[in-house]
Protein backbone atom coordinates (compact mmCIF):
# COMPACT_ATOMS: atom_id res chain seq x y z
CA UNK A 1 0.00 0.00 0.00
CA UNK A 2 1.43 3.50 -0.68
CA UNK A 3 0.69 6.70 0.99
CA UNK A 4 1.29 10.25 -0.27
CA UNK A 5 1.92 13.39 2.15
CA UNK A 6 3.68 16.90 2.84
CA UNK A 7 4.84 15.76 6.11
CA UNK A 8 5.48 12.87 7.68
CA UNK A 9 6.36 12.20 11.23
CA UNK A 10 7.51 9.44 12.94
CA UNK A 11 6.57 9.49 16.91
CA UNK A 12 3.76 9.35 19.15
CA UNK A 13 5.38 11.09 22.10
CA UNK A 14 5.39 14.48 22.94
CA UNK A 15 7.75 15.84 19.98
CA UNK A 16 5.61 14.43 17.69
CA UNK A 17 2.13 15.21 18.51
CA UNK A 18 3.33 18.70 19.02
CA UNK A 19 4.86 19.09 15.52
CA UNK A 20 1.74 17.36 14.24
CA UNK A 21 -0.27 19.68 15.90
CA UNK A 22 1.16 22.89 15.14
CA UNK A 23 1.62 22.02 11.27
CA UNK A 24 -1.91 21.98 11.54
CA UNK A 25 -2.57 25.05 13.36
CA UNK A 26 -0.77 26.98 10.88
CA UNK A 27 -1.79 25.43 7.95
CA UNK A 28 -4.34 22.77 7.67
CA UNK A 29 -3.80 22.59 3.52
CA UNK A 30 -1.03 20.54 4.54
CA UNK A 31 -0.97 16.64 4.66
CA UNK A 32 0.26 15.06 7.55
CA UNK A 33 0.91 11.61 7.84
CA UNK A 34 2.05 10.51 12.25
CA UNK A 35 3.47 7.19 12.68
CA UNK A 36 3.38 6.14 15.55
CA UNK A 37 4.57 2.80 17.23
CA UNK A 38 2.10 2.74 20.12
CA UNK A 39 -2.20 2.88 19.79
CA UNK A 40 -1.68 5.70 22.45
CA UNK A 41 -0.18 9.10 21.83
CA UNK A 42 0.87 11.87 24.17
CA UNK A 43 -0.87 15.09 23.86
CA UNK A 44 -0.28 18.40 26.01
CA UNK A 45 -3.03 19.25 27.83
CA UNK A 46 -3.98 22.06 30.47
CA UNK A 47 -1.07 24.31 28.82
CA UNK A 48 -0.54 27.42 30.91
CA UNK A 49 2.17 29.86 30.29
CA UNK A 50 3.65 30.97 32.98
CA UNK A 51 6.11 33.78 31.81
CA UNK A 52 6.98 35.06 28.81
CA UNK A 53 9.43 31.79 28.53
CA UNK A 54 8.17 29.44 31.62
CA UNK A 55 5.51 26.82 30.28
CA UNK A 56 3.07 24.65 32.51
CA UNK A 57 1.36 21.48 31.38
CA UNK A 58 0.38 18.19 31.58
CA UNK A 59 0.20 15.04 29.74
CA UNK A 60 -2.54 13.34 29.09
CA UNK A 61 -2.43 9.67 26.52
CA UNK A 62 -5.00 9.34 23.91
CA UNK A 63 -5.93 7.01 21.07
CA UNK A 64 -4.27 7.63 18.23
CA UNK A 65 -8.01 8.16 16.71
CA UNK A 66 -8.10 11.69 18.81
CA UNK A 67 -5.66 13.32 16.24
CA UNK A 68 -7.44 12.39 13.14
CA UNK A 69 -11.07 13.96 14.89
CA UNK A 70 -9.41 16.88 15.71
CA UNK A 71 -7.08 17.82 13.14
CA UNK A 72 -8.53 16.55 9.91
CA UNK A 73 -5.12 17.11 7.82
CA UNK A 74 -3.84 14.60 10.12
CA UNK A 75 -3.48 10.53 9.21
CA UNK A 76 -2.49 8.68 12.62
CA UNK A 77 -0.75 5.12 11.30
CA UNK A 78 0.36 2.74 14.08
CA UNK A 79 3.19 0.74 12.49
CA UNK A 80 7.21 1.15 12.61
CA UNK A 81 9.21 2.77 10.17
CA UNK A 82 11.75 0.30 8.97
CA UNK A 83 13.65 1.87 6.06
CA UNK A 84 14.00 5.13 4.97
CA UNK A 85 15.46 5.97 1.10
CA UNK A 86 16.23 10.07 1.47
CA UNK A 87 16.85 9.81 -2.17
CA UNK A 88 13.40 9.37 -3.04
CA UNK A 89 12.01 11.12 -0.19
CA UNK A 90 10.05 7.48 0.66
CA UNK A 91 10.09 5.41 4.04
CA UNK A 92 8.44 1.71 4.47
CA UNK A 93 7.61 0.33 7.14
CA UNK A 94 7.11 -2.86 9.31
CA UNK A 95 3.37 -3.55 7.96
CA UNK A 96 4.91 -3.27 4.19
CA UNK A 97 3.81 0.43 3.90
CA UNK A 98 5.39 2.40 1.05
CA UNK A 99 4.95 6.50 1.93
CA UNK A 100 6.29 9.30 0.13
CA UNK A 101 7.07 12.55 1.38
CA UNK A 102 8.26 16.39 0.90
CA UNK A 103 9.61 16.80 4.21
CA UNK A 104 10.31 14.22 7.10
CA UNK A 105 10.42 15.05 11.21
CA UNK A 106 12.20 12.35 13.15
CA UNK A 107 10.67 12.26 16.79
CA UNK A 108 11.60 9.05 17.99
CA UNK A 109 12.47 9.62 21.56
CA UNK A 110 15.36 7.81 23.60
CA UNK A 111 15.02 4.46 25.24
CA UNK A 112 15.99 3.57 28.84
CA UNK A 113 19.35 3.01 29.41
CA UNK A 114 18.96 -0.55 31.49
CA UNK A 115 21.65 -1.76 33.83
CA UNK A 116 21.14 -4.99 32.73
CA UNK A 117 18.72 -5.59 29.32
CA UNK A 118 17.58 -9.34 29.94
CA UNK A 119 17.25 -9.55 33.95
CA UNK A 120 13.45 -10.29 34.51
CA UNK A 121 14.03 -8.43 38.10
CA UNK A 122 15.12 -5.40 36.57
CA UNK A 123 12.72 -2.73 35.04
CA UNK A 124 13.48 0.11 33.20
CA UNK A 125 10.67 3.06 33.69
CA UNK A 126 10.38 5.27 30.65
CA UNK A 127 6.87 5.09 28.78
CA UNK A 128 3.20 4.20 30.10
CA UNK A 129 3.57 0.07 29.11
CA UNK A 130 6.62 0.24 31.79
CA UNK A 131 5.40 1.52 34.67
CA UNK A 132 2.10 -0.56 34.17
CA UNK A 133 4.74 -3.57 34.56
CA UNK A 134 6.19 -1.40 37.30
CA UNK A 135 2.83 -1.36 39.52
CA UNK A 136 2.33 -5.06 39.27
CA UNK A 137 5.64 -6.24 40.40
CA UNK A 138 5.24 -3.18 43.92
CA UNK A 139 2.19 -5.24 44.74
CA UNK A 140 4.07 -8.05 46.26
CA UNK A 141 6.98 -6.28 46.94
CA UNK A 142 8.74 -5.58 50.29
CA UNK A 143 11.59 -3.95 49.08
CA UNK A 144 12.77 -2.79 45.66
CA UNK A 145 16.10 -0.85 44.85
CA UNK A 146 16.02 2.41 42.30
CA UNK A 147 19.34 2.94 40.55
CA UNK A 148 19.39 6.65 39.17
CA UNK A 149 19.31 10.40 40.60
CA UNK A 150 17.50 12.33 37.59
CA UNK A 151 14.07 13.12 37.50
CA UNK A 152 11.97 9.57 37.38
CA UNK A 153 14.16 8.04 39.74
CA UNK A 154 13.23 10.93 42.17
CA UNK A 155 9.65 10.77 41.60
CA UNK A 156 9.39 6.93 42.01
CA UNK A 157 11.13 7.05 45.81
CA UNK A 158 9.15 9.72 47.07
CA UNK A 159 5.94 8.27 45.69
CA UNK A 160 6.07 4.94 46.47
CA UNK A 161 4.84 3.50 49.86
CA UNK A 162 4.22 0.55 51.33
CA UNK A 163 7.84 -0.76 50.62
CA UNK A 164 11.51 -0.74 51.81
CA UNK A 165 13.48 1.47 48.99
CA UNK A 166 16.85 1.36 48.48
CA UNK A 167 18.01 4.45 46.35
CA UNK A 168 21.31 3.52 44.36
CA UNK A 169 23.15 6.80 43.81
CA UNK A 170 26.61 8.07 41.91
CA UNK A 171 26.31 11.42 43.31
CA UNK A 172 27.15 13.31 46.24
CA UNK A 173 23.79 14.20 46.51
CA UNK A 174 19.94 13.62 45.74
CA UNK A 175 18.59 14.72 42.31
CA UNK A 176 21.76 15.62 41.09
CA UNK A 177 20.75 15.83 37.60
CA UNK A 178 18.74 19.32 38.39
CA UNK A 179 19.55 20.81 41.51
CA UNK A 180 22.64 21.46 43.86
CA UNK A 181 23.77 19.77 47.30
CA UNK A 182 21.95 22.59 48.78
CA UNK A 183 18.59 21.88 47.37
CA UNK A 184 19.35 18.42 48.15
CA UNK A 185 19.54 18.99 51.62
CA UNK A 186 16.22 21.15 51.12
CA UNK A 187 14.65 18.35 49.90
CA UNK A 188 16.18 15.42 52.64
CA UNK A 189 13.54 15.81 55.44
CA UNK A 190 10.91 15.24 52.96
CA UNK A 191 11.60 11.37 51.95
CA UNK A 192 10.39 9.46 54.79
CA UNK A 193 8.59 11.59 56.00
CA UNK A 194 4.58 10.55 56.17
CA UNK A 195 2.61 12.01 53.55
CA UNK A 196 -1.34 12.40 52.37
CA UNK A 197 -1.25 13.25 48.71
CA UNK A 198 -2.75 16.53 48.02
CA UNK A 199 -2.60 16.69 44.43
CA UNK A 200 -6.20 17.46 42.57
CA UNK A 201 -7.62 14.61 40.64
CA UNK A 202 -7.13 14.88 36.96
CA UNK A 203 -9.52 14.78 34.59
CA UNK A 204 -8.67 12.54 31.95
CA UNK A 205 -9.35 8.96 29.82
CA UNK A 206 -7.33 6.55 30.51
CA UNK A 207 -6.71 3.69 27.79
CA UNK A 208 -4.61 0.42 28.05
CA UNK A 209 -2.70 -1.04 26.07
CA UNK A 210 -3.93 -5.04 24.95
CA UNK A 211 -1.39 -7.69 25.30
CA UNK A 212 -1.56 -8.65 21.55
CA UNK A 213 -1.02 -5.04 20.46
CA UNK A 214 2.41 -4.56 22.56
CA UNK A 215 3.44 -8.12 21.26
CA UNK A 216 6.60 -8.30 19.42
CA UNK A 217 6.89 -4.07 19.77
CA UNK A 218 11.02 -3.57 20.41
CA UNK A 219 10.15 0.24 19.88
CA UNK A 220 9.39 2.02 23.37
CA UNK A 221 6.03 4.20 23.32
CA UNK A 222 6.37 7.75 24.14
CA UNK A 223 8.02 9.18 27.40
CA UNK A 224 6.33 10.14 30.42
CA UNK A 225 4.99 13.48 30.48
CA UNK A 226 5.81 15.81 34.00
CA UNK A 227 2.39 14.54 35.48
CA UNK A 228 3.25 11.04 34.81
CA UNK A 229 3.17 9.70 38.73
CA UNK A 230 -0.52 11.76 39.66
CA UNK A 231 -3.11 9.38 40.99
CA UNK A 232 -0.93 6.41 40.10
CA UNK A 233 -1.29 3.87 42.90
CA UNK A 234 2.37 3.04 44.14
CA UNK A 235 1.39 0.86 47.60
CA UNK A 236 4.23 -2.30 48.11
CA UNK A 237 3.00 -5.38 50.16
CA UNK A 238 3.87 -3.64 53.49
CA UNK A 239 0.48 -1.43 53.69
CA UNK A 240 1.65 0.99 56.44
CA UNK A 241 5.57 1.37 55.86
CA UNK A 242 7.42 4.26 53.67
CA UNK A 243 11.15 3.71 54.69
CA UNK A 244 13.77 5.22 52.08
CA UNK A 245 17.58 4.17 52.67
CA UNK A 246 19.87 6.04 50.21
CA UNK A 247 23.26 4.73 49.07
CA UNK A 248 25.48 7.48 47.70
CA UNK A 249 28.57 7.56 45.44
CA UNK A 250 27.96 4.15 43.96
CA UNK A 251 27.73 2.03 40.71
CA UNK A 252 26.04 -0.98 40.51
CA UNK A 253 29.16 -3.83 40.22
CA UNK A 254 27.11 -7.21 39.69
CA UNK A 255 23.49 -8.36 39.93
CA UNK A 256 23.39 -11.85 41.52
CA UNK A 257 20.33 -14.76 41.28
CA UNK A 258 19.16 -15.84 44.48
CA UNK A 259 20.93 -19.15 43.40
CA UNK A 260 24.16 -17.31 43.38
CA UNK A 261 23.90 -15.96 47.16
CA UNK A 262 22.77 -19.27 48.53
CA UNK A 263 26.01 -19.65 50.35
CA UNK A 264 25.15 -16.35 52.12
CA UNK A 265 23.54 -15.38 55.53
CA UNK A 266 20.89 -12.86 53.67
CA UNK A 267 17.57 -13.05 53.81
CA UNK A 268 16.51 -15.17 50.01
CA UNK A 269 15.34 -12.83 47.43
CA UNK A 270 14.42 -13.03 44.07
CA UNK A 271 17.37 -10.68 43.23
CA UNK A 272 20.65 -9.24 44.36
CA UNK A 273 22.40 -6.21 43.68
CA UNK A 274 26.23 -5.46 44.89
CA UNK A 275 27.30 -1.66 44.97
CA UNK A 276 30.75 -0.83 44.27
CA UNK A 277 31.32 0.26 48.43
CA UNK A 278 30.60 -3.83 48.39
CA UNK A 279 27.14 -3.81 50.04
CA UNK A 280 24.69 -6.15 48.88
CA UNK A 281 20.94 -5.88 48.83
CA UNK A 282 18.35 -7.87 48.30
CA UNK A 283 15.08 -7.07 46.45
CA UNK A 284 12.11 -7.80 44.89
CA UNK A 285 12.89 -5.86 41.91
CA UNK A 286 15.35 -3.00 40.38
CA UNK A 287 14.45 -0.59 38.80
CA UNK A 288 17.01 1.25 36.49
CA UNK A 289 16.36 4.96 36.12
CA UNK A 290 19.82 6.11 34.48
CA UNK A 291 18.69 8.34 31.93
CA UNK A 292 17.95 7.52 28.29
CA UNK A 293 19.42 6.52 25.16
CA UNK A 294 18.73 8.50 21.66
CA UNK A 295 17.14 6.31 19.36
CA UNK A 296 19.42 7.35 16.44
CA UNK A 297 20.80 3.85 15.96
CA UNK A 298 17.35 2.05 15.24
CA UNK A 299 16.85 4.02 12.49
CA UNK A 300 17.77 2.28 8.57
CA UNK A 301 18.65 4.78 6.23
CA UNK A 302 20.69 5.09 2.66
CA UNK A 303 23.13 7.75 4.02
CA UNK A 304 24.33 7.66 7.65
CA UNK A 305 23.23 10.65 10.13
CA UNK A 306 26.19 12.83 12.13
CA UNK A 307 25.48 11.57 15.48
CA UNK A 308 26.80 13.64 18.24
CA UNK A 309 28.66 12.59 21.25
CA UNK A 310 25.46 11.69 23.31
CA UNK A 311 24.59 9.40 20.77
CA UNK A 312 21.93 12.13 19.11
CA UNK A 313 21.18 12.89 15.78
CA UNK A 314 22.88 16.43 14.86
CA UNK A 315 20.35 19.25 13.93
CA UNK A 316 20.78 22.44 12.91
CA UNK A 317 19.23 26.08 14.19
CA UNK A 318 16.07 24.83 11.77
CA UNK A 319 16.23 21.24 13.79
CA UNK A 320 17.04 19.85 9.92
CA UNK A 321 19.41 17.17 9.61
CA UNK A 322 22.72 16.94 7.95
CA UNK A 323 19.97 14.81 5.63
CA UNK A 324 17.90 17.01 3.06
CA UNK A 325 14.55 17.26 3.88
CA UNK A 326 14.60 15.23 7.39
CA UNK A 327 14.57 17.11 10.43
CA UNK A 328 14.39 15.78 14.11
CA UNK A 329 13.00 17.04 17.57
CA UNK A 330 12.95 15.87 20.85
CA UNK A 331 15.37 13.27 22.66
CA UNK A 332 16.35 11.58 19.45
CA UNK A 333 18.36 14.97 18.79
CA UNK A 334 21.24 16.88 19.70
CA UNK A 335 21.68 20.71 19.38
CA UNK A 336 24.34 21.34 16.85
CA UNK A 337 24.03 24.84 16.39
CA UNK A 338 26.00 27.73 18.57
CA UNK A 339 23.66 27.79 21.66
CA UNK A 340 22.38 31.56 23.46
CA UNK A 341 24.76 31.79 26.43
CA UNK A 342 21.65 31.38 28.74
CA UNK A 343 20.34 28.17 27.42
CA UNK A 344 21.59 24.39 27.18
CA UNK A 345 19.72 20.83 25.70
CA UNK A 346 18.48 18.61 28.41
CA UNK A 347 16.03 15.70 27.33
CA UNK A 348 13.17 16.82 29.01
CA UNK A 349 9.40 17.04 27.78
CA UNK A 350 9.56 20.54 28.12
CA UNK A 351 12.26 20.89 25.34
CA UNK A 352 10.47 18.33 23.22
CA UNK A 353 7.50 20.18 23.48
CA UNK A 354 9.39 22.80 22.07
CA UNK A 355 11.51 21.87 19.73
CA UNK A 356 8.29 19.44 18.41
CA UNK A 357 6.74 23.11 17.61
CA UNK A 358 9.80 24.84 16.14
CA UNK A 359 10.14 21.91 13.71
CA UNK A 360 6.54 22.12 12.78
CA UNK A 361 7.59 26.14 12.05
CA UNK A 362 10.62 25.12 10.47
CA UNK A 363 9.77 22.50 7.66
CA UNK A 364 6.57 24.81 7.11
CA UNK A 365 8.46 27.76 6.12
CA UNK A 366 10.68 25.89 3.96
CA UNK A 367 7.62 24.05 2.10
CA UNK A 368 7.27 28.34 1.28
CA UNK A 369 10.76 29.37 0.38
CA UNK A 370 10.68 31.41 3.42
CA UNK A 371 13.54 31.77 6.11
CA UNK A 372 12.65 31.19 10.08
CA UNK A 373 14.89 32.64 12.67
CA UNK A 374 15.37 30.64 15.75
CA UNK A 375 12.77 30.60 17.97
CA UNK A 376 12.86 32.81 21.05
CA UNK A 377 12.09 29.71 23.42
CA UNK A 378 16.02 28.72 23.03
CA UNK A 379 16.97 31.63 24.02
CA UNK A 380 16.60 31.12 27.68
CA UNK A 381 16.45 27.67 29.80
CA UNK A 382 13.50 26.90 31.63
CA UNK A 383 12.03 24.31 33.07
CA UNK A 384 9.28 23.49 35.84
CA UNK A 385 8.40 20.52 37.39
CA UNK A 386 7.83 19.00 40.78
CA UNK A 387 9.80 17.19 43.28
CA UNK A 388 8.67 15.80 46.53
CA UNK A 389 5.35 18.24 46.37
CA UNK A 390 7.20 21.68 45.88
CA UNK A 391 7.50 23.39 42.46
CA UNK A 392 10.99 23.62 41.33
CA UNK A 393 11.65 26.10 38.85
CA UNK A 394 15.14 26.48 36.76
CA UNK A 395 16.73 28.90 34.76
CA UNK A 396 19.46 29.53 32.66
CA UNK A 397 22.30 27.92 33.76
CA UNK A 398 20.94 27.03 36.86
CA UNK A 399 23.89 25.49 38.51
CA UNK A 400 26.62 27.10 36.68
CA UNK A 401 27.08 25.52 33.49
CA UNK A 402 30.30 26.08 31.43
CA UNK A 403 30.34 29.68 33.35
CA UNK A 404 33.58 29.01 34.09
CA UNK A 405 35.22 31.62 37.22
CA UNK A 406 34.31 34.36 38.36
CA UNK A 407 30.76 33.02 39.85
CA UNK A 408 29.15 34.22 42.64
CA UNK A 409 26.04 32.80 44.37
CA UNK A 410 23.24 34.18 46.54
CA UNK A 411 21.40 31.72 48.90
CA UNK A 412 18.36 32.28 50.56
CA UNK A 413 16.09 29.34 52.70
CA UNK A 414 13.14 28.89 54.52
CA UNK A 415 13.51 25.11 56.09
CA UNK A 416 10.50 23.57 54.70
CA UNK A 417 9.35 26.39 52.55
CA UNK A 418 11.27 27.86 49.87
CA UNK A 419 15.04 27.26 48.15
CA UNK A 420 16.36 30.07 46.37
CA UNK A 421 19.40 29.98 44.50
CA UNK A 422 20.72 32.81 42.32
CA UNK A 423 24.24 32.53 40.26
CA UNK A 424 25.69 35.67 39.16
CA UNK A 425 29.11 35.85 36.78
CA UNK A 426 30.37 40.10 36.93
CA UNK A 427 27.46 40.90 38.60
CA UNK A 428 24.68 39.81 36.16
CA UNK A 429 22.37 36.94 37.21
CA UNK A 430 23.04 34.42 34.75
CA UNK A 431 20.71 31.15 36.34
CA UNK A 432 18.70 30.00 39.08
CA UNK A 433 17.19 27.61 41.27
CA UNK A 434 13.31 28.31 42.63
CA UNK A 435 11.89 25.98 44.91
CA UNK A 436 8.48 26.41 46.41
CA UNK A 437 5.80 29.04 45.99
CA UNK A 438 8.77 32.22 45.61
CA UNK A 439 6.84 33.73 43.01
CA UNK A 440 10.62 35.04 41.58
CA UNK A 441 10.59 33.38 38.14
CA UNK A 442 9.40 36.23 35.97
CA UNK A 443 11.39 38.81 37.56
CA UNK A 444 14.26 36.63 37.55
CA UNK A 445 13.87 35.63 34.16
CA UNK A 446 13.87 39.21 32.97
CA UNK A 447 17.04 40.53 34.71
CA UNK A 448 18.94 37.09 33.37
CA UNK A 449 17.70 38.23 29.47
CA UNK A 450 18.00 41.56 30.02
CA UNK A 451 21.84 41.41 31.50
CA UNK A 452 21.00 43.72 33.78
CA UNK A 453 23.81 44.81 35.72
CA UNK A 454 22.66 43.89 39.59
CA UNK A 455 26.08 45.75 41.09
CA UNK A 456 24.22 48.17 43.14
CA UNK A 457 21.07 45.57 43.91
CA UNK A 458 22.85 42.75 44.79
CA UNK A 459 22.61 42.65 48.38
CA UNK A 460 19.13 43.17 48.77
CA UNK A 461 18.09 40.72 45.23
CA UNK A 462 16.84 37.86 48.22
CA UNK A 463 15.97 40.27 51.14
CA UNK A 464 12.98 38.96 52.55
CA UNK A 465 11.61 42.34 53.77
CA UNK A 466 11.84 43.90 49.84
CA UNK A 467 9.56 43.09 47.26
CA UNK A 468 12.21 43.02 44.27
CA UNK A 469 9.27 42.29 41.48
CA UNK A 470 7.91 45.70 42.37
CA UNK A 471 11.79 47.18 42.57
CA UNK A 472 12.28 46.16 39.08
CA UNK A 473 9.05 46.55 37.21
Amino acid sequence: MEKIADIIIVGGGISGVTCAQTVNELNPDVTVILITASPLIKTVVNFKQVTERIESFQVEEKNKSYLEVSCINIEVIDDVVTEIQSENHILFTENGMKMKYKKLCLCTGGRPKVISEYNPYVLGIRDTESVQEFQKRLKNAKRIVVVGNGGIATELVYEIEGCEVIWAIKDKSIANTFVDAGAAQFFLPSINKDKTKTHEPLKRHKYTITDEETANRTINGGALGPDWSLNLTMVGLKQDSHKVHIEYNVEVNKILTAAEMLSSECDKWPVYIELSNGKVYGSDVIVSATGVIPNSQQLHTDKPFDIGEDGGIKVNDKMETNIMDIYGAGDICSANWKPSKHWLQMRLWSQARQMGCYAAKSMLADLDNEEITLDFCFELFTHMTKFFNYKVILLGKFNGQNLGENQEILLRMTEGVEYIKLILQDSRLQGAILIGETDLEETFENLILNETDLTLFKDQLLNPGIDIEDFFD
